[in-house]
This record gives C-alpha cells, structure tokens and sequence, in this order.
C-alpha cells in the first residue's frame, strides 16, 4: 500500500501527515512499521518490563497482607462544616478571567473549597458556556509551585505590612510634589475598579504617569480606527452573521482576541444538516499557515510583507465594481496578485453586502486596519457583521507611551517606577533595551506571580495572586460588568493588582472584596445592594443598558494618505528572510511557560510540542539548504537569535514564521530554557515583523518532539470531506468511500438495547482543531505530562489528540482536522486480548479500563487500530509537589507506572447525573451528562448523548446523511461517529467540478 493510501473517495484525494509520509522517507516507514515507538520495549530507568511486572506480582500478594491495617497518619474532621458543604458533590462559582482589554466569562468547579477546573460561563456574552485551550489551563497556573511566596526588598524578606509603612511614607513624599517622577507600567486592562483607581492616583499626583503595555495587543488597530474615523473605538464582529468572510493575516479562530466568541460564531455557520442548508464561506489571505488559514474554504498564500498592497488592491476592485468606497490615492506598491482571485471575492462581497465580513489581523499596520474598516462600511456592514463600542472603564496597551518612559528612564527623571504585573525585562521590545534603563530608576517596585526576569531586576518584589484568588472585575467589548470573586483564599501570599492599586492611590491598606464593593456601591442601587450584589456574584455578568454601539463615520482622504505613506519592504533575497512574530497558541506571550499542560500540547499544525522552531517553507528550505532541526542564526538590527527550523508546507517563501513566549529564564522548573527567545528580534516600530533578517547555518542541530506521525492509520481512509454542491448530489458519500463485504462477528455480539447506551458524534465541518478539548479532558481526567523526551519517543499521555491531515501540494497544502480518542467500539478488539479482562464492556456500552487489574501487557494497544490508548510507562505522578496535586480531580483515579488508560467518555460525570436522577426518581435526560471535552468545544462540534433516546442531539446526529465512524470496515461498531468535513468553493474559482476539493487553495 502507498503511504498516500489507495481507497477511492469522492474527491479523489490523498491524504498526509509529514513531508516524511509524502516522500515515503526509509525513516517514515520504520516509524510506521514498528508497533512501538523507539525505545518502548524497556523501561529505560534500570528496570525491564518482566522486573517490573514481577514487582507488581510481589506488591500485589503483600498488598493482600496489608490491606487491613489503619493508616498511621491522624486525620481532623470537620468541627463544624461549612455551611451548604456537602463532601463529594462540588460546587460552581461565576467568574470572570481578563486577558488585556478583553475579558472571559467562567464557570468554575470547585471541590471543598479547591478549584480543579474551568470552563465558560453560559450567561457571558464572551463564551456562552465555551472556552479555549488557556481557561483550560488556568487551574494549573493557580496550583504552580514555583509561584513567589515572599516578598522580596534588594532580595531580604519582608512583609506586606512593612511594604505599605514604606509605600504610605513615599505616598506623602510624592503628595508634596504632586507625582513628579511616579509612574505606573501596568498590563492593559477594562475594570471599572482598575479604571477608578487609575484616575484616583492621577487626582492625587497629577504629575504622575499611569500607562500600559502588552507585547501582544491591539495597538494597530486602535491607532487605525482612531485616524480613520476620529474616535478611539473597538470592533465586536458577529461571525454568525456572516455569510462570506474574508480574513487578511487574522487568526481570529486562535490567537485573535475574543477567539471564543468568534469560533463559536464562525462555527455556527458552517452547521449543516440536511442538503437544503447553506452554510458560510471563509477567504483567508496570509503567509503563515494560520489555524484560520487550516479552515478556509480557499486560501491564497501572499508574504506578509505583501497584505498592505493586497488590501489596497482589493479595495481599487471594490471601486472598479461600483462599491462607494471614498478612499482615494491606492497604489498596488508593487507587488501582483492573482486578479481573478481578487475579483472573484470582491464579487461575493458585494453580492452579500451586510451580510459578510472583512478582517484584519493584530500584526497589520493601523493604516490597514482603516482602510479594511472602511471596506466594511461600505459593504453596509456596520450595524449588522461589525459593531463599534468605546474603550470603557479600559487601558489598551500604547507602544508609544512606552518608548517615551523608557527615554525618561534612561534620562533619569523616573524615580519610582511601579509595573502591576507583566513582564517587560522579557518582553519589551528590544531596541528599547528597558534592562539597562531600570539601572536608571531610583525604586523600582514589580507586582508579579513569580520572581521572573523582570522582578529580579526590581527593587521590591511583590507576590501577585492568580485570578482565581483574587478580588476584581472586568468589563467585555459590549460593555457586560462582571466581578472576579476568589475560590481560595490566596495561596502565596499574594495581593492583587486593585489591591496595590488601592494603596498606591489613597495609601491605604484594604482587602480586595472592600475596594472593589467600593467601585459596585457606584453601579448597583443603594437601597437594593447587598441583593444586587449576590445576583451579580451568582450569574457573572450584568449587561450595561447604557453602552450602545457607537456610530462611526470613515474618512476615506486620511485612509488614502495613510496608505500612501505606508512602504512595503522589498523583496528579501539570498540568505535573507522575513521573520513573522505571533503569539503562541499555547504559552501565548510567555506568562504561561511554566504550564506543562500548554507546553505539552502539540501545535495545531506543526505538531510540534515543547518547542518554537522557525517555520520554514519547503522552497526556502531547500535554497537554503536546511532540514527541520538544523539550528540556524537570525540576525537583525544588531540582534541576533538562534533558533532550529522546521519545514512546515504553505508558508509563503522567503519568510520564516516564530512564536514568541519561549525561552524564559526565570518562569519556574518547566518553562525555564523551553525553546527560544524570539523577542530580541522584536523592535517598537514593527513589532511582529522583521524584514531582510540575514539566516545563517550553525551546522547544529536540535531535537524537536514532533506528533504528527504518532497513531498514523497507514493510508486508511480515516478524514471524509467534499464540497457542499457534491454533498448534495450524493448526501451519503462519505459512507461509500469504502467497500467492504457484509459484515460478521468473529464472536458473539454484544447486545445493548436497554438502559441508557452513550455515544459521541463529531462535527467535522464545525470542528477548527484549536485544541481546547485536549486541554480539557487533560483537566478533567488528571492526566499526566510526560516532557519532551518522552513525547518524541511516542508516549504522550492525551486521551484525545487532533490529527492534522494535509492534501495537495507541499508547496500549499489543504487542511483537515479530526478529533480522535478511544471509539468505545461494542465489539472492542482490545476486550479480547486482555489477560485480565482490565479492559472490558460496561451495560451501558463504555469500554472500561479496571486500572487495579491492568498488569501492563500492552496487548490492548497492540490490538487497537485507533492507536487511542496510552500507557503510562513512567510514575509521572509520584514526584508531583502537593500543591499541583490540588488541582487533581477527586472524582478521578490519578494513575501510576504500568497502567494503560484511555479515554472513559467521562464516566465520572455519567455516574454523577445516575446519582442526581435517581435522587429526583426520574430517567436521566438528555443534556445531564456533558463530557470535558464537549463543554469545552468553542465549536460546538462535539455532542454526547444516549442513542437509545430518539430524541436525543446525538442520535439525530447519527441520523444525518453525512455521518459515517472510522474504520467501520473492521466491524468494531464504534459508538464515536463523524460528520464529515464539508468546504464551500467558489464556483468562479473552479475550473472544473473535478477539480472542486483541489480548489480549496489555488483557485
């Protein structure tokens, strides 16, 4: 068989995971044809499996011996319980999680008084009950034990009490001079207490500063907006709205802000039931490959460098076309572009005015940004895909701001420099050089989670609570008021930002809960608050009747001017290279290195783990000579960074994309020295884009953990798509791609026609592969990291992984995501192998791992055709400090050495709503039991359910004509089903309708 495959589909084509797999490499056919991966066989700490497995035969008979002895440690029970505390049964709290300017509403669970997972809060317009890969991982972040604990002055323990005895004599000394000197960095915010205290601090020091700064932010947008309408706005895009979409270099499905948001939005689109729907169309330009860019309906590789000309381009064929765009003086500035392509998306624009929608991504000059503003009003947009608000209650990130402090640092006319949080010694950019202007300042105080990198440099260290132990609240884009209330009290010794806040601005030391009731006494009525207040806590959110969209006017001659102004850099040639800066979509800028869950998690592209190579095109790789891993110097503006690369297909040629976040020094025992450190290359003008960077081979090179060959199914017909026009001309194709004779059992059937019988149904063409599930069930389940030695040997430890297929050309590949885990198939084939019937049915049809009778054979696995399960071949657990078991699930086993587990379709949760039905004396109904994985999904494109309830989500999903489940051919049955994927090319970019799936990308 070829690597490719050869089973027949209706699109008629191939499908790969690796360049490695597509040139059918000596390397890719080992790694396929070896059960295990390299060095699986043995235990590779002095052990071999068969003495392993007679010391689990030893502690087994002595268990026997031991097993009626009391434990000798003493344990206190509850004096008096807490009130309404009922052991066992955990409780939920709304709250709110910021992120800069842009907040997440959450719903936190929390098992006596220990919160152990989040997930969105369905009253919150910013999730509507969804969430991401980050508010997964956050528990993790609290539960961090290399968070700080003391706090520190020139590094000598101190107390918060002698801090604020130091602060109240300054506070008088900086009242004398009105704030000359004083000045506050602090990450960007939207809170109304934030908002309050900023502006109490400038009342009281009128000379002082109070400014923000993100590495990542808003900034491009904001600045583009205000020159091309006059007022200092935000967008809110309705992606749900939106019947075509037209995304230039914007990631908004993954590391845009309000990602959630629009993922649920843009996935509301594209659900499709019966062949009478319609469903939306995606256009991405761009020259990175994007997690937007893996889901468009047709994609066309520009370089970065080129998207100013692009946008100017698209706009002269609007005008060509008739639109009343009044911008004048766009020029192409040189570059050409694919004129049919332009025009057949200017058409669809039109043709769907005020019903479509243009967006631009964070990296893009602010003249772009106006001018793609613009192109949205005259679409008659505005008011119905896009709605502008104010910046209330807000303080976005200014770079300007910033260069200027740093010049008054280096002059020395700051005294006393506060930062409220971030982490600017890291991730300022680098021209500034912001170390050696801190040497400049006489007090320098840092208010941080950990001693980092800038807080080692500062002359107070101030121990900073995590979101969930703190006190605050946060305002969303359409103006909704949430209040962030604690699960815990704080664990390091921390305070919080409004807590220094307070401090900093009246001098006095208050608890959080006062100076934020403080900030709500002027927001809810007085007569009614302490009500008014509960309610707020219970639901998470309160909208703001007073915040309405702004109306915003465009001037079309400050757009055009603008555009003129903005010079494209040429062209790099030799060894140059244009380096492109985003943010990770795990780490995101950094502040979450020291999460092993984030690190751990695979690219959703690259699939690459515990890594940021410099993504490479295949074309510019072999002009230059590199192969992934090979180290290479990136040189610019005097900095220079080293760096492995990595070929990854459709990038644009001559241009290498980086993630920022890695190579922390001081971010804890698993982020410290975890990839490289891509901010030196950073600078203030352009911030996420470095032209002409000089590339030079070291002739070294670096081990990447890379995923996207694990579990291959070695040409299996496992991804099922068409376009929508083949769908419906023959709305069970993705049935008939395979043939296979009638199907008998080897064995006697399983029968499983009474009670409740759980199944799964994934939505293929709603799914974007942004890897909160993953995320999820790895909180849900307490499932291990495993580092990135072990992932590249093969034995990461997720029970749901997302496989990532490419189609085409390497040059510029389509995308395919598909979400796998255990198929809890009803005539498992791991059931019959297992020694000591470890692996087994349930009656309501889960296949069950029993994991005190697993002796680790890995028979299981062996027999699997899914490659779901996995096996724990090392005690990641027994080293775990005390805090991060905290974050454990206790409704969870937390498994040990020589156990194989796998996905168990949440049993847990199953068994909690059997419990709550049976409490009420009624049947469980559909919706009870949502698994971690399906509440997480932004997408919505995983449902749970019993399939013996006809009137159950997912048996109608099992209904719908383009379902079909993997490898059906095997007569496993598998109670996972899949809808296929479905794309929705433009006719005018189809040559032929053979040609429509090849479409997708080249038009």
């Amino acid at each position: 068989m070829s690597p490719l495959g050869d089973t027949p589909s209706v699109t008629g084509r191939d499908y790969w995971r690796s360049l490695d797999q597509l040139a059918d490499t000596p390397e890719f056919q080992e790694f396929l044809h070896r059960e295990f991966p390299v060095g699986a066989s043995e235990l590779t700490d002095g052990f071999t499996r068969r003495k392993f497995l007679t010391l689990m035969g030893a502690s087994i008979a002595l268990a026997g011996l031991a097993g009626c002895r009391r434990p000798v440690e003493k344990i206190v029970p509850y004096v008096i319980p807490p009130e309404n505390l009922v052991p066992g049964i955990p409780e939920y709290y709304a709250s709110a999680m910021p992120l800069g300017t842009n907040v997440y509403g959450i719903l936190v669970e929390s098992h006596e008084g220990r919160p152990t997972k989040v997930d969105g809060n369905d009253k919150h317009p910013s999730t509507r009950g969804r969430s991401n890969a980050l508010l997964q991982s956050s528990p993790l972040n609290m539960y961090d034990p290399d968070r700080s604990g003391m706090l520190l002055q020139d590094g000598a323990e101190r107390s918060w009490e002698e801090f604020v005895v130091w602060w109240q004599d300054r506070y008088l000394q900086y009242g004398e001079n009105r704030g000359d000197g004083l000045v506050i960095l602090s990450e960007s915010f939207a809170s109304p207490t934030l908002n309050r205290l900023r502006t109490a601090f400038l009342e009281q020091f009128p000379n002082a500063r109070w400014i923000a700064y993100e590495p990542v932010s808003d900034e491009n947008r904001d600045r583009g907006l205000k020159a091309a309408t006059g007022k200092i706005v935000r967008p809110l895009h309705h992606l749900e709205k939106a019947k075509r979409i037209l995304s230039l270099d914007c990631d908004f499905l993954l590391t845009e802000p309000d990602n959630v948001r629009a993922t649920t939005g843009y996935a509301a689109g594209r659900r499709i039931e019966t062949t009478t729907d319609d469903m939306n169309r995606l256009y991405v330009v761009e020259g990175r490959y994007s997690l937007t860019g893996t889901n468009a309906d047709h994609r066309l590789r520009v370089p970065t460098r080129s998207i100013p000309a692009f946008t100017a381009q698209l706009a002269k064929t609007l005008q060509g076309k008739g639109l009343h765009l009044m911008v004048d003086g766009l020029s192409g500035q040189g570059a050409s572009f694919d004129q049919a392509w332009i025009d057949a998306v200017a058409d669809d624009l039109i043709e769907h005015r005020g019903e479509c929608l243009v967006m631009v991504g964070q990296r893009q000059p602010a003249p772009v940004h106006g001018l793609v503003h613009a192109i949205n009003a005259a679409l008659g947009n505005s008011g119905k895909t896009v709605e502008y608000f104010d910046y209330t209650d807000a303080l976005p990130s200014d770079n300007a701001e910033l260069t200027q402090l740093v010049a008054d640092m280096k002059a020395g006319a700051v005294k006393t420099l506060v930062m409220l949080g971030g982490n600017p010694a890291y991730n300022a950019p680098a021209d500034l050089n912001f170390v050696k202007a801190l040497d400049k300042v006489d007090e320098t105080i840092h208010l941080s989670t950990h001693v980092d990198e800038t807080s080692t440099l500062a002359g107070w260290h101030l121990p900073r609570t995590h979101t969930l132990e703190s006190w605050g609240d946060a305002r969303s884009i359409e103006g909704s008021r949430a209040v962030i209330q604690p699960l815990i009290s704080p664990m390091f010794n921390g305070h919080s930002d409004v807590e220094l806040a307070n401090l900093l601005a009246t001098g006095r030391d208050q608890r959080g809960y006062e100076v934020v009731r403080d900030t709500w006494k002027t927001i809810l009525p007085a007569f009614n608050f302490d009500k008014s207040w509960d309610q707020v806590l219970n639901d998470g959110v309160m909208p703001d009747p007073s915040i309405e969209p702004v109306a915003v006017s465009f001037d079309g001659g400050s757009i055009g001017r603008q555009m003129a102004e903005l010079h494209a850099p040429g062209a790099p040639s030799g060894n140059a290279v244009d380096v492109v800066l985003t943010p990770s979509g795990s780490v995101y800028d950094g502040r979450f290195a020291n999460n092993g869950w984030l690190q751990e998690l695979p690219d959703s592209i690259s699939k690459i783990s515990w890594d940021n190579p410099a993504l490479i095109s295949p074309k510019t790789a072999r002009a230059l000579g590199l192969n992934s891993g090979d180290v290479v110097e990136l040189f610019a503006a005097g900095e220079k960074v080293e760096i492995p690369v990595w070929i990854q297909p459709g990038l644009a040629d001559q241009e290498v994309t980086v993630e920022l976040g890695f190579g922390r020094r001081r971010a804890g025992r698993v982020g410290d020295n975890v990839g490289f450190d891509a901010y030196p290359l950073m600078s203030s003008a352009a911030p996420y884009f470095v032209a002409a960077a000089q590339i030079r081979p070291t002739g070294r090179t670096h081990m990447l953990a890379n995923t996207q060959d694990h579990g291959s199914m070695e040409g299996r017909p496992i991804v099922r798509e068409a376009t929508i026009d083949q769908f419906r001309e023959n709305p069970e194709f993705a049935r008939e791609m395979v043939e296979h004779p009638p199907l008998k059992s080897l064995w006697q059937e399983h029968s499983y026609e009474e009670g409740n019988q759980w199944g799964m149904s994934i939505d293929l063409n709603t799914c974007t592969g942004c890897n909160a599930c993953t995320i999820a069930c790895q909180s849900e389940n307490n499932i291990p990291i495993v580092g990135r030695e072990q992932v590249a040997h093969g034995r990461e430890m997720h029970w749901i992984r997302i496989d990532r297929y490419y189609t085409g050309s390497e040059d510029d590949p389509d995308v395919v995501h598909q979400p796998v885990a255990c198929q809890h198939c009803e005539n498992a084939p791991c059931e019959q192998v297992c020694p000591v019937a470890a692996t087994m049915h349930s009656p309501d049809g889960l296949n069950t791992m029993v994991y005190n009778r697993c002796i680790g054979t890995r028979y299981c696995s062996n027999n699997c055709p899914y490659k779901v399960r996995r096996f724990n071949f090392f005690n990641y657990t027994k080293d775990f400090p005390d805090v991060v078991q905290m974050a454990m699930n206790p409704d969870v086993t937390v498994r040990f050495r020589g156990v194989m587990e796998k996905c168990t379709f949440c049993v847990q949760r199953i068994s909690r709503a059997r419990i709550t039905a049976k409490d009420e004396e009624r049947e469980i109904r559909d919706g009870d039991v949502i698994t971690a994985c399906q509440q997480a999904c932004p997408a919505d494109a995983i449902v749970f359910g019993d399939i013996n309830d006809p009137k159950s989500k997912v048996s109608k999903m099992k209904k719908l004509q383009q379902k079909y489940e993997l490898l059906a051919e095997l007569n496993v049955k598998p109670r996972n089903s899949f809808l296929a994927k479905l794309r929705n090319p433009n006719p005018k970019l189809v040559t032929h309708p053979a040609e429509a799936m090849d479409a997708g990308h080249h038009g």
